[in-house]
Formats: C-alpha cells, structure tokens, sequence
C-alpha cells in the first residue's frame, strides 16, 4: 500500500512545546468521473487556448500576466516577483493560538479538513496534546501560512491523531439574516407538532457515511457502460406522485393515521358500555342487512 503523501510539513507548536507535524487531505474529489472536451468530427481532445480579446490572437503563456482591474477595462499589471513578493513569510509552524470549547465555532465557518499526524519524530508531544484535548473537550485555533495565504486553522482531536480544518474568513461567510428574512414569525402546536415529534422518534438512527452513495456517479458510470456494450441507454425513472399539499393531511399519512384523527382512548367503564351498545344493535344491523339482500321487482 502506497503511504499518503503530505500537503504540507511543519511544526504544531504549544507553549512551549513542539513536534515535527504533516497534514494529508482527508477529503478528495480525484475519484469523480472526469470527462474531456472532444471534437465531435474528429474525436479528437479539444486544447485550451488563451487569445486577446480585442485582436483574437493567441497568447502564449510566457506573454500572460496577471492584472487586477481598477475601472472598465483598465487594468494595473502585477508581475510574477511581484505577487511573490506578497506572499506572507512562513515558518512553517501551527503556533497553538487559544483552545477553546469544541461546539463553540459554527459550522458554517468550516472549509477543508486535514489529517494532522506527527511526522516521524516528536509523537510523545503528540499523543500529549492529543489526550489532553480529548481529557479538557476542547479544540485549538491556530494560524499559518497554507498554499501561499495566512489561514486560521481549528484542530480537533480525531481517531488517533488531530484533524486540522482550514476556516473561512468572516468576509466569506454570508450573513444567515438575508437568507431568512422573508422567513414569517411562526409557532406550531397541538397535533401538528405532536405528530412531527412522532415521525421525527421513528425516524433516529445515526449517522454512516457509507450507506450514503453518489447517485450521479453511479448513473454516469452505467451509461459509459452501456455504451461500451453497444446496449440501450439507461431510460431515466418517471418521478413519483406528489404527496398531498396539505401540511396536516401530510403528516397524519406520514405517522400512518391517514386521514383520520387518533381517537381517544376508552376507560374499563366507558369500554363496557361500547360492547353492550354493540350487542343491542346487532339484530337491527341483521334485519337491515337481510332487507338490502332481498331482490328488489321491476314495475310491470
């Protein structure tokens, strides 16, 4: 087995203390189905091609340089060097800032998690910091230089080692209030709400990341199959029926109660007196039903 190949080498360091440390992707997209952009004559991949968008002349990548755009089609040209230049200093160290409750930081502010393991030596002040985050429950912030720009990192303790998450910054992060403000002050209770506490209880379980698969993978990696098998393509599935728009009337079928509310539950007392009126109509329910089986006669 091939051993994972680090994205970046360093030092975790607290107080005063410090170990040699590596981070490895924890999270990747190289396994998706990638497709190339042919030519549909030829079969042949197509190349991209940088041209100038006044004369249509190709450029070459020695003549392409980056530039930021100060008005309408003006722009002020950055030199290679020169945008080196900006690049923050590193040392290369995960200098341990404040530790801190683990469910204080919104999850929304997560961006790409990290394996963070020790690198060959110093695992004692590893496993130290590790057990003794797990023992007090709480995560640490840090900062670094990661990929060319300062980023504030939260580690937690995972497994057998840390897992090191790179957080957005607070201008990244848009503010919930936009997303919500149409939404209308509303209380629900009485049956609605006992019923979506019901369907909620019958529905826990925990969480397992493998029994959940990529639907659109799956379905891609058939129709190149079939296609390859010279076979039919896969006919895509007619949507199920709509469920009734009526929230109330939605949940009731959901709890399996249909269209009908739960009737309240008899006492011992209540129960007798059910039966006995049951028994007393029975013969009128029997001439009843002997009346509707008699044949009924034709006027003449």
């Amino acid at each position: 087995m091939v051993a994972p190949r680090a994205n970046w080498k360093g030092f975790i360091k607290f107080g005063e203390v410090a170990c040699p440390a590596a981070l490895y992707t924890a999270a990747s997209s190289s396994e998706r189905i990638a497709f190339n952009t042919l030519n549909r004559k030829t079969g042949n991949r197509v190349k991209r091609e940088f041209v100038d968008s006044e004369t249509g002349d190709p450029v070459e990548r020695d003549e392409q340089v980056k530039g930021y755009e100060i008005e309408n089609g003006q722009y002020i040209i950055l030199e290679p060097e020169e945008v080196a230049a900006a690049v923050p200093d590193s040392d290369k160290t995960l200098k341990i800032d404040a530790f801190i409750p683990c469910n204080e930081i919104d999850d929304v502010y997560f961006d790409k998690p990290y394996y963070l393991a020790p690198d060959k030596m110093g695992t004692d002040a590893f496993v130290l910091l590790r057990d003794g985050m797990k023992k007090a429950k709480v995560a640490a912030i840090t900062r670094t230089v990661l990929f060319r720009r300062v980023r504030t990192v939260l580690i937690r303790p995972h497994g057998k080692g840390l897992i090191a998450t790179t957080l957005n910054f607070d201008y990244e992060v848009r503010s919930s209030e936009e997303a919500f403000e149409e939404l209308p002050d509303l209380k629900i209770e009485g049956e609605m709400l006992e019923l979506a506490e019901h369907i909620i209880g019958t529905k826990k379980g925990s969480f397992d990341a493998s029994t959940f698969d990529d639907r659109y993978e799956a379905a891609v990696a058939e129709l190149v199959k079939a296609k390859i098998e010279g076979r039919a393509l896969p006919k895509k599935k007619a949507p199920p029926a709509s469920k009734p728009s009526d929230l109330l009337q939605a949940l009731r079928e959901s709890a399996g109660i249909g269209g009908k509310k739960a009737e309240p539950k008899r006492t011992a007392a209540n129960a007798n007196k059910g039966v006995s009126r049951q028994k007393a109509a029975k013969p009128a329910t029997a001439a009843k039903s002997k009346s509707a089986a008699a044949p009924t006669r034709r006027a003449g």
